[in-house]
Order: C-alpha cells, then sequence, then structure tokens
C-alpha cells in the first residue's frame, strides 16, 4: 500500500493504493473520521456544499467511489467494493469512522458496515435502502441499456429527474447544468456495472446484525430511491432514526445544504 497527498485548499486531494487499485480520497478538517459516499448519478463534489462545515467538527474524508475520478475501479460487485473501501481507509490510517452515504453511496456504506462492523461507529444514510422494487430495479435496466445503445447523453435527463424535480431544475438551471456536465463524465462501464448490481440487490436479510446507531433520511419528492425504501430500511434496522426531508429529492445535500446539516449535525455530536 501506498500514499500521496496533494494539496487543493482546505482540502487535500489524497490517495491509497490497496492491491494495485488507487482509491482517492479530499480529506480536510480535524476530529472524528467521517467518510462521505456519494451517489451513482452524482460525484464527491455532490458534497461541496456541506464539507467547509463539516470539516470543523470531524476530520473529513470525501471518497471518489472506485471508478470515479482518480479512484480505479474494482469491478461492480457492491461486496468487493466495500472491501476495497474498507482496506483504503486503513490505509488511511483509520480505524473507527462514522460513514455517511447518498444513494449508491448509501448502500455501499450499508454493506461496508454490513462487512467490517469494527470499522464503522455510525451510519448516516441518505435516499437508498436495502432493496428495489421491481418498478426501480426496471428503471435501472431501463438506463443501463439505453446508456449502452446511445451513451450516457441519452439518459442526462432522465438522471436529472431522479436528482432533482422539475420544479428546482427550473429554478437553478446551473446547477442542473453543472450535475448534468458531471454525469456525463462519469465511467460508462462504472456506470453500467452500477446499475446491474442495484437491479439485483437485496440486503434486507443483513439489516438485523447492523446494530450501530443509524440516521435514516430521505427527500420527500425522490423517484431515485423513493421514500418507503428508506422507511423500510429504517424499520428493519434495530438501531435507526428515520427523516423525511420536506420538498427535497435525492441529493439533498445539494439542493439545502443548510437543511441537509441541521438534520444530520445532532447525530453527528451525540456521543
Amino acid at each position: 500500500m501506498n500514499h500521496s497527498v496533494q494539496d487543493s485548499g482546505h482540502f487535500k486531494e489524497n490517495s491509497v493504493t490497496v492491491n494495485g487499485k488507487r482509491l482517492a480520497a479530499r480529506v480536510g478538517g480535524i476530529g472524528t473520521p467521517l467518510v462521505l459516499f456519494h451517489s451513482l448519478l452524482a460525484d464527491q463534489t455532490s458534497f461541496e456544499k456541506i464539507t467547509a462545515s463539516l470539516a470543523k467538527t470531524h476530520q473529513v474524508y470525501v471518497l471518489a467511489l472506485p471508478g470515479f475520478g482518480a479512484s480505479e475501479s474494482v469491478g461492480p460487485d457492491l461486496e468487493v467494493i466495500a472491501d476495497h473501501i474498507a482496506a483504503g481507509l486503513n490505509a488511511f490510517g483509520i480505524q473507527s469512522a462514522i460513514l455517511l452515504g447518498n444513494g449508491y453511496g448509501g448502500f455501499l456504506a450499508l454493506q461496508t458496515a454490513i462487512r467490517h462492523p469494527s470499522l464503522v461507529s455510525k451510519l448516516v444514510l441518505a435516499d437508498c435502502g436495502a432493496v428495489f422494487p421491481e418498478p426501480g430495479r426496471a428503471a435501472f435496466r431501463a438506463m443501463s441499456a439505453a446508456a449502452k445503445e446511445k451513451g450516457l447523453g441519452a439518459i442526462a435527463d432522465v438522471a436529472m429527474r431522479r436528482l432533482f424535480s422539475p420544479e428546482f431544475q427550473a429554478q437553478n438551471p446551473e446547477l442542473t447544468a453543472s450535475r448534468k456536465e458531471k454525469f456525463l463524465a462519469v465511467d460508462a462501464d462504472t456506470f453500467h456495472g452500477a446499475c446491474d448490481a442495484l437491479a439485483t440487490l437485496d440486503i434486507t436479510a443483513h439489516l438485523k446484525s447492523v446494530t450501530l446507531p443509524v440516521l435514516v433520511l430521505v427527500g420527500e419528492h425522490d423517484e431515485a430511491t423513493p421514500p418507503p425504501m428508506s422507511r423500510a430500511l429504517a424499520a428493519g434496522l434495530p438501531n435507526a432514526t428515520f427523516t423525511e426531508l420536506a420538498g427535497l429529492a435525492h441529493v439533498p445535500q445539494l439542493q439545502a445544504p443548510e437543511v441537509f446539516l441541521a438534520a444530520i449535525h445532532p447525530f453527528l455530536q451525540t456521543p
């Protein structure tokens, strides 16, 4: 394993290499480690509106998930990815951390906690679940099929609809355009692999083993992982609290960062 650091403002671009594969993160702040896992339809910059605030109280690691940004792919299997991330966090020198995941990142954060419980002290799971209903599975299959035939550009508008409501997009055209640009930069193989993995995922049976404190949040208007998924997730976890964020969608930390921070702050500060 090796370690490299490059300065970037208050946060530093940092990476470790595990089994020949690089895992990159932006790191800043001091305190208890807090690791952020981004969604499939966004990237690590989807946390940029909340990282400065979080870094006042925690040492924040903003991961580029494997296959995104500077992090190398380790294939589509979520268990393999979770194991790789756990090894990477150990290589960063982390022995125990709070994991915060959004969307696809939430599934990976949960999978990491299931497989490496000693590494995780708390979980914040925003807009994810334990299993998709059939309409959700079909949506992943359809997006992947359309992108394979015509490229990611063919589903960019669908992806944005899954991130933000049409009303929010109309009111925030610059943010929407920026997020679309980020989405179009996603590695196609990574996207297809993740769609396949999420279309078949079911970790319901493992939820009872996750006894650590969990905060489950969901945007009221999330079309990608609708609120019933998050409610079912919270109900299946032994020590979970559930919060629905009124008026928000799949990436609440981008849409209303102050609301999102207010929702997670008490949980993060509780010993």
